[in-house]
């Protein structure tokens, strides 16, 4: 069986310092032997990472569209951010790759978190809803995360949504082992969700790189 979590990143997103070798070293220490590293607008962190882990590494991402942010896995090639969902979802699957709605109910302290009637336009299209983000505070949103995968006969997911490498594992999945997307699909069907909500300290953490690297980033402008 796997321990996967399938929703983290690394220091290819500019909200985590998590380095690829200590990712790595954290998942053997903690049993972890599946990943889908999902780094905000970039797949490179994967596509390295898929080449030097000792384990399964799936290559997706977070990807911010123009109504909140959609993950796609396995990925062959990057995808723009701010197109529209529709769009989006387009060129995930264009390349073969499975569509994942991260966080879908959290809006409280998400404002990235999609859009009500975005996910309503692409439900046909949607593969998995994450029903359990070790970052979604309040169980409530979880719950209609849960609902909304199975009224629309979505498979589910957990990622631990790991900005430091101390997460990684807080929220996985056991599933069988699998060969490609479809094999994914089918071993996701037998999965079992495990998983707690991430010390707060951590998700203010990713808050205050984000907010540091924006101003960097005027400053320079300035």
């Amino acid at each position: 069986m796997l321990k996967a979590d399938l929703h983290l990143h690394s220091q290819y997103s500019g909200d985590s310092h998590s380095s690829l070798e200590d990712i790595v070293s954290q998942c053997v220490a903690t049993g972890v032997n599946c990943l889908a590293l999902t780094d905000h607008n970039s797949i490179e962190g994967a596509v390295l990472l898929k080449e030097m882990a000792p384990f399964t590494v799936i290559v997706g991402e977070e990807i911010r569209t123009s109504r909140g942010e959609i993950i796609g896995l396995f990925l062959t090639k990057r995808v723009p951010p701010d197109l529209t969902p529709q769009e989006t979802v387009k060129r995930i699957k264009a390349q073969g790759g499975l569509v994942l709605i991260p966080h879908p109910f959290d809006s409280h302290f998400r404002p990235s978190a999609i859009e009500r009637s975005a996910l309503e336009s692409i439900v046909k299209d949607i593969d998995i809803i994450e029903v359990f983000n070790s970052h979604t505070v309040f169980p409530g949103d979880s719950a209609k995360a849960y609902r909304f995968a199975k009224k629309h006969r979505l498979l589910g997911s957990a990622g631990s949504d790991a900005h430091t490498v101390v997460e990684i594992g807080s929220s996985y999945i056991e599933m069988p082992e699998f060969a490609g997307a479809e094999g994914f699909k089918k071993s996701l069907m037998k999965a079992t969700i495990n998983g707690h909500i991430a010390n707060p300290f951590h998700r203010l953490v990713s808050v205050m790189r984000k907010a540091s690297k924006k101003i960097r980033k005027r400053l320079c402008i300035g």
